[in-house]
């Protein structure tokens, strides 16, 4: 008899998560049968493996791609990138929740195929556009006055914004769905699928960036392109084909539950749980059609009177509405929302962190360094959770995680009143009377004199020109450094990266936690839409930390910018930690 936990119902489905002590004996045992590993080959969890392979190693390429294509297009300037992010950024926080409603209710198969489809086409078109933009760009810019490179541009920045929302889609679908699918709701399985594709993900981070960097660098941009171009068109033969096996060989990705409406899911929900509660009680009768019941149907029969653009219109607000509001009641809305506030941050290896430590004397090649360690300790990251996991528990894992988090950043804020740092207070109060800077005038001179003397770049933007900038995996590296760049301690900016390094293993532990906690938790019939505003959350989050960096770039402003980001994620772990306390106490009382 099987050891069951933690059964999640919905619209007549049972989803039932096991332990995995039973069946994870049962797989050591087949691990030494002959054969065993040509039979693991053929399998869909490898199948899957190499699959997110492909597409994350086709994802990473890409978005290094575009951002080092649009600033050469317009002259070396940062315009396009910031217009192409906020283009990003904004269509999934408006469309993450349709997107996950299309995922909910059309096949697992179809979804797939359609998502791998729209986006590979849609980066191969693109390379094509840039291939020819790069070849012919004077003839171009001659045409309509300059009016078609505007064409141009516009062209490859939606059709790479529709590439990275089918990326999004590919992703709820296979690694928020499929996956739990193919492990037969097995907790201990199922946390080592999420673990080995993080870790794939953490490799081609690193990985695909460079490989296509050095293409664009040792060849031309017009090759890079087509390199990009191929391999994407390789990448969807195969991937198609893989998926393909996968949905023939698990029978029960075909078995997909009808998507209720929002009103019936919270009927049943509210049904289940007064069943639970007084089991004594007979169910609720139906009751009688009354002016009240029939409101849905009038307002149903108003929007069927509307023009069709109206009633389209209104089904997509209606749709995106009631996302947020599936979202709002999950059991576990504090901890997806716990995630979403990790996301406002400057404590990343991002541009925002080189672009400081490029400003505090830190060379390009010691950056690249610091990403492979930080690259090995989100690895450190993958394994920690899972065994965490099997020693105390889901919840238990992610507190553990937080508090790890948590810990290292310390590290972060120490390094703003470290010797060495560059923080300057006063430079956020630039309405400061002409009386005051009179009678203040020696003493403030000297010491901007000595703030500034020592470290001939500080004052420099986080984000100085694109003509010393070398890009590699979504971050700059800088050459040229001013031999009078270095500080006068490096004390700060080593407790700094120290504290983004081993920060890493409780992030991505955390990470992995709330993405299984999602996975366990959420109705099968409601997944995509939630991990959709789910998606949604995350990207409204990380703009907030580029308004915080918009709002004080300067060096000296970073401290400020590490305190803030520190505050969001004690508020995004004080969530989790709420979560686990309200978890815990619904236990006991179950108990």
């Amino acid at each position: 008899m099987s050891q069951r936990a933690g059964a999640s119902q919905c619209g007549g489905v049972v989803v039932e998560f096991e332990s995995g002590d039973i069946r994870d004996d049962r797989a050591k045992r087949d691990v030494n049968i002959p054969g065993s590993t040509l039979i693991y080959l053929k399998g869909p969890k490898f199948l899957i493996y190499v699959s997110g392979a492909l597409s994350m190693w086709g994802d990473r390429m890409w978005h290094f791609a575009i951002s080092v294509f649009l600033i050469e297009l317009y002259g070396r300037n940062l315009l396009l990138t910031a217009v192409f992010g906020l283009v990003v950024a904004g269509s999934v926080l408006l469309l993450g929740a349709l997107i996950g409603d299309w995922v909910d209710r059309n096949p697992r198969n179809k979804v797939a195929h359609a998502s791998l489809f729209i986006q590979n086409i849609s980066v191969t078109v693109c390379s094509i556009v840039l291939m020819l933009v790069f070849s012919y760009k004077q003839r171009i810019e001659e045409i309509w006055d300059g009016w078609l490179t505007v064409v141009c541009y516009t062209v490859v920045i939606i059709l790479a914004d529709v590439a990275n929302l089918a990326s999004t889609a590919l992703t709820i679908a296979i690694q928020r769905d499929w996956i739990v699918v193919i492990t037969g709701y097995n907790r201990g399985h199922l946390a080592g699928m999420n673990a080995t594709m993080r870790r794939i993900d953490q490799v081609t981070n690193i990985l695909a960036p460079l490989a296509v960097g050095q293409v664009m660098t040792l060849a031309s941009n017009v090759v890079g392109c087509g390199f990009i171009l191929g391999w994407n068109l390789v990448s969807l033969i195969v991937e198609f084909f893989f998926l393909s096996r996968v949905y023939r060989i698990v029978p029960a990705l075909s078995i997909k539950p009808p998507v209720l409406e929002e009103d019936q899911v919270f009927l049943q929900r509210t049904e289940r749980g007064m069943s639970q509660g007084e089991s004594t009680v007979a169910p609720p009768r139906p009751q009688p059609l009354t002016e009240g019941n029939c409101n849905s149907s009038l307002h149903l029969k108003e929007i069927t009177n509307l023009p069709l653009c109206f009633q389209r219109f209104r089904w997509l607000v209606s749709t995106c509405k009631d996302g947020w509001r599936a979202y709002y009641r999950q059991p576990v809305f504090l901890a997806g929302m716990g995630l979403a506030f990790l996301y406002t941050t400057v404590l990343g290896f991002d541009c925002i962190t080189t672009g400081y430590a490029y400003t505090q004397g830190i060379s390009g090649s010691l950056l690249s360094l610091l990403m492979g360690v930080s690259a090995i300790t989100g690895l450190m990251g993958t394994v920690m959770f899972t065994r965490l996991r099997k020693s105390y528990g889901l919840v238990n894992t992610g507190i553990i995680s937080s508090c790890l988090h948590l810990g290292c950043l310390l590290l972060c804020v120490c390094s703003v009143f470290a010797p060495g740092s560059p923080m300057d207070l006063s430079l956020l109060m630039p309405y400061i009377t002409s009386n005051s800077s009179t009678d203040l005038g020696g003493m403030t001179s000297k010491r901007q004199k000595h703030t500034y003397a020592l470290r001939g770049g500080s004052n420099q933007p986080l984000l100085p020109d694109r003509s010393s900038i070398h890009w590699t995996n979504n971050t700059v590296l800088f050459d040229n450094v001013p031999s009078d760049a270095a500080p006068e301690s490096y004390i700060s900016i080593i407790l700094l990266f120290l504290g983004v390094i081993t920060a890493r293993i409780g992030l991505w532990s955390f990470d992995l936690t709330v993405t299984q906690l999602l996975q366990e938790n959420i109705c099968e019939s409601e997944r995509g839409v939630v991990n959709g505003v789910q998606s949604s959350m995350n990207y409204l989050m990380d703009l907030l930390h580029f308004i915080m960096v918009i709002s004080a770039p300067q060096p000296q402003h970073f401290g400020i910018l590490v305190i803030i980001s520190v505050l969001f994620i004690t508020t995004g772990h004080t969530m989790y930690f709420l979560y686990a306390h309200k978890a815990k106490r619904k236990r006991r009382l179950d108990t």
